[in-house]
């Protein structure tokens, strides 16, 4: 049974830091790529960032310089490292993993947890 369990979400005052982590199981972690996702009341769910299976990264403007997404592959793990936060960032962050195998892309969500940046 796949599973993606995210954690981490909180409270925090602009310009704090949170940690978000989201914990696999069911599938073959290594072999995904695993990103982060959110969406914000009234807005679509965008790509805030992404981290390949060999390790390669990539954000979303508004967050570059200020999050980072990093994977263990021993412990079926990724994080997501949030500095700097802004009310703009205020959503819930999904956890979510990707592949492509014999011409099938498979994908699987979390169900999310809530980030809320204010004063």
């Amino acid at each position: 049974q796949v599973q993606l369990v995210e954690s981490g979400g909180d409270l925090v005052q602009p310009g704090g830091s949170l940690r978000l982590s989201c914990a696999a199981s069911g599938f073959t972690f290594s072999s995904y790529y695993m990103g982060w996702y959110r969406q914000a009341p009234g807005k679509e769910r965008e790509l805030v960032a992404v981290i390949s299976s060999s390790g390669s990264t990539n954000y979303v403007d508004s967050v570059k310089g200020r999050f980072t997404i990093s994977r263990d592959d021993a412990k079926n793990m990724v994080y997501l490292q949030m500095n700097s936060l802004k009310p703009d960032d205020t959503a819930v962050y999904y956890c979510h993993a990707e592949r492509m195998l014999s011409g099938f892309r498979y994908v699987y969500w979390g169900k999310g947890t809530q980030v809320t940046v204010s004063s």
